[in-house]
């Protein structure tokens, strides 16, 4: 189906566009002046990873490529979280302005919006509650890395999981709450699925 595609070209764009611009924004941090330094930095964000990801899933689809239910799904979940999960929690932290503000949108908000597009319009409905544990290995894996970074090297992508500041013990309630949060997500994905079929 062209349309299937040319959705998922769209949002191969937006994601690319978006991550482009939010390397090229401008930053006052001279460790991040060198175009390396300022990419690890990206590479410790979740929202970043995640839409990565998402526009090689999707420029796969784009040349044609077939998707299969459970992964389609699996995207969803997490740019779920990606959009939502981030305008409640979390946009109120900073005030980006300018292509910052535009990329934090294309990030947080266009790409979402056009994954849960896509996922109702034509991805493959065959998911069930079982597939519910294989959505929660992104974001452990995040988690893990996450938390391993932020320990070798000081830097934490978001406050829930300062160490140096919570301590372990309420970085491991975070990440509960966070594998929680994931798993409830996927639940409503799978009804979703059924009242879709």
């Amino acid at each position: 189906m062209v349309e299937r595609r040319i959705l998922a070209l769209v949002i191969t764009a937006v994601a690319f566009i978006a991550l482009r611009m939010q390397f090229d924004v401008p930053t006052i941090d001279p460790a991040l002046a060198a175009p390396g330094a300022k990419l690890w930095r990206m590479a410790g964000y979740f929202t970043v990873l995640a839409n990565l990801a998402l526009a090689v899933q999707m420029a796969a689809v784009a040349m044609n490529r077939q998707v299969s239910g459970p992964r389609a799904a699996g995207f969803l979940v997490v740019m779920t979280v990606v959009g939502p999960v981030y305008h409640l929690l979390l946009a109120g932290l900073w005030q980006p302005q300018g292509a910052a503000s535009l990329a934090d949108q294309g990030l947080h908000t266009a790409t979402p919006l056009l994954t849960a597009l896509w996922w109702v319009a034509f991805a493959p409905k065959d998911i069930g509650l079982r597939h519910v544990p294989q959505w929660l290995i992104p974001p452990l894996l995040y988690g893990v890395y996450a938390v391993a970074r932020g320990a070798l090297t000081g830097f934490w992508a978001y406050p829930f999981l300062d160490a140096d500041t919570l301590g372990a013990v309420q970085v491991g309630v975070n990440l509960a709450g966070m594998m929680l949060v994931f798993a409830a997500l996927g639940v409503l994905t799978v009804g979703a699925a059924r009242l879709l079929r």
